[in-house]
């Protein structure tokens, strides 16, 4: 439904094209201060040109009538850490994706303490849990007791869990969250938005460039290697994303007008594309997508991208070869690595339109 595989160079289609060669010491493992003060690549698709930036001069680059849309999904405190009710063995859980009501799907490890049935407490009784059931590839689905304050109780027992090549303890967890983050359910930060600050965003609403908001839940399935050594044969993990109508009348009106449509994060991104696959225009929904985006894609939705420096070989480096050009992508990287900038996370920022 998604993919238009109609690319004349069929050597795109090999994960190792998407390799690139990067130092460890620039992978950033702490966020910069202040937020908008990262550096920023902006590259020009069509041309290929470069230039550099600071974030909080990134309104340069926008014009009145654009239209910036944002992740607002916030990150749970996902990781919680309990004891088995019978043995008192330990197990650590985390949180993936909530299936119903005190039902989630969740990682375990050491994963034979948790077989159906088990029973577990977290930190004296704050919260309690039974795994039900597991799935094919090993997560258990555990079900909580009933409370009417969840996630109160979580925010006082869970930890924020950080992509696993992020090894510094990170002492501010909101520094893991973005200033609007306002709905919870995420595994992991949508990071491209952890360069604005609130100050940057009154700037750029100043200059009559609009902002609105969707919500993708981001699992951690983001961080899953493919595998395949041909991409069309990877499968995609599913996310829940939503998109509220006051955002859907604001692109129309961004259209109507002349403005862009700026997709901060890959979130925003396969949000925005998996709903006008699906409709055919950005309606308001909430579905679940799978979308995966890889040279060929022809975009329906959006006319630029800001996004953060992703791993060799993912799907979300793919997606930028898709929307920027592969050429333009690899050659990008290629010199942000010569210039020292900061990869992943907490690394520094593109800007591609």
């Amino acid at each position: 439904m998604y993919n238009n595989t109609n690319y004349k160079n069929t050597e795109i289609f090999k994960k190792s094209s998407f390799n690139y060669f990067l130092p460890e010491n620039l992978i950033a493992q702490t966020p910069i201060e202040p937020r908008d003060s990262s550096r920023v690549l902006a590259l020009n698709k069509t041309t290929g040109e470069i230039n550099h930036c600071k974030f909080y001069n990134i309104v340069d680059y926008l014009q009145p009538n654009d239209l910036l849309v944002l992740n607002n999904s916030k990150v749970l405190p996902a990781r919680i850490y309990g004891k088995k009710s019978d043995s008192g063995a330990l197990a650590e859980f985390l949180l993936l994706s909530q299936i119903e009501k005190n039902v989630w799907k969740t990682l375990c490890k050491p994963g034979k303490k948790a077989k159906p049935g088990s029973k577990f407490i977290f930190k004296d009784g704050i919260l309690e849990a039974t795994v039900e059931n597991l799935t094919e590839t090993g997560e258990r689905i555990i079900k909580f007791g009933e409370t009417p304050d969840f996630y109160e109780r979580l925010d006082k027992i869970g930890q924020t869990p950080l992509p696993p090549y992020i090894k510094r303890k990170l002492n501010d967890s909101s520094r893991y969250q973005t200033v609007y983050a306002s709905s919870l359910g995420s595994s992991a930060a949508p990071t491209a938005g952890l360069h604005f600050t609130s100050s940057l965003l009154g700037k750029i609403k100043q200059k009559a460039i609009n902002i609105a908001f969707v919500t993708l839940h981001v699992g951690l399935g983001t961080f899953r290697p493919v595998k395949e050594d041909n991409i069309l044969n990877h499968k995609m993990h599913s996310e829940f994303f939503s998109i509220p109508n006051e955002t859907a009348l604001a692109i129309e009106k961004a259209k109507t007008n002349g403005g862009r449509i700026i997709a901060v994060g890959t979130t925003s991104c396969r949000a925005l594309e998996t709903v006008v696959s699906l409709y055919g225009k950005v309606v308001p929904c909430s579905e679940e997508t799978d979308i995966f985006i890889y040279p060929g894609y022809q975009f329906k939705a959006i006319n630029g991208l800001i996004t953060n420096f992703h791993l060799p070989e993912s799907t979300l480096i793919m997606l930028v070869s898709a929307f920027a050009g592969y050429e333009n992508t690899m050659n990008a990287y290629k010199t942000a690595v010569e210039l020292k900038y900061r990869f992943f996370s907490f690394g520094d920022a593109m800007l591609i339109i």
